[in-house]
């Protein structure tokens, strides 16, 4: 008999194949397994590295004893209140999120407001679209990995000056038309805000995804 799949085992694959193509999408090394997790090793003025977590472990609390310097993120799948229970007074919340999940069906571009247009690039696994003003001012941007069976949306990003405009909704749609695989499955990792933009367009939050660090 074939063994079933846990939710910890599905949080845990869809977790490694989101990061996996968060880090084509952004340049970065692939993550590799270590203690209980896996580690990325970012290198930006914020963050030396991260080490991401599929649910709450002892690793996670023999981890966070070990270190002793900033920029240094680790994450976790699960509540901030489970996290901060496995590590010491010194590592600090950071602003929570949620692992969101889509059913892949391709909605309908809606037509973007007057006075706007959009560019859409692919280059091997990774498309990147713009919406820019009739002056060539970047009025929204985002990108779209596909790789390992998923289907990644990141940093999508709508200037202040041209919010409330579809310009969320229209980003979306227009990444999404990229995808080449019906099979990958479709994932993000939203703020609290863009939680409620990505729900009204079809995604399913499945996991708030906390962050701690000194």
């Amino acid at each position: 008999m074939s063994k079933k799949n846990t939710s910890s085992d599905v949080g845990a694959e869809l977790l490694a194949g989101w990061l996996a193509a968060r880090s084509i999408a952004r340049g970065l090394p692939l993550p590799v397994p270590e203690r209980g997790g896996l580690r990325v090793d970012t290198g930006s003025a914020i963050e030396v590295r991260r080490y991401v977590f599929a649910g709450p472990s002892p690793e996670i609390r023999e981890l966070a004893m070990s270190i002793t310097t900033p920029r240094i993120f680790i994450k976790m799948l699960g509540s901030a209140e489970r996290l901060l229970e496995l590590v010491a007074p010194m590592w600090q919340l950071q602003p929570g999120a949620y692992v969101m999940i889509h059913d892949g069906r391709a909605d309908a571009r809606p037509a973007l407001s007057l006075g706007y247009r959009l560019e859409l690039a692919t280059e091997g696994f990774v498309t990147l679209a713009r919406i820019v003003t009739a002056d060539g001012d970047l009025a929204a941007s985002g990108y779209a990995a596909e790789y390992g069976g998923m289907f990644i949306f990141d940093r999508i990003i709508v200037e202040e000056a041209h919010q409330r405009r579809g310009l969320g909704r229209a980003m979306m749609a227009a990444l999404g038309s990229a995808q080449r695989s019906g099979a990958a499955r479709r994932v993000l990792v939203a703020t609290d805000a863009g939680r409620a933009l990505y729900s009204t367009l079809g995604w399913t939050a499945i996991s708030p995804y906390s962050t701690v660090v000194i």
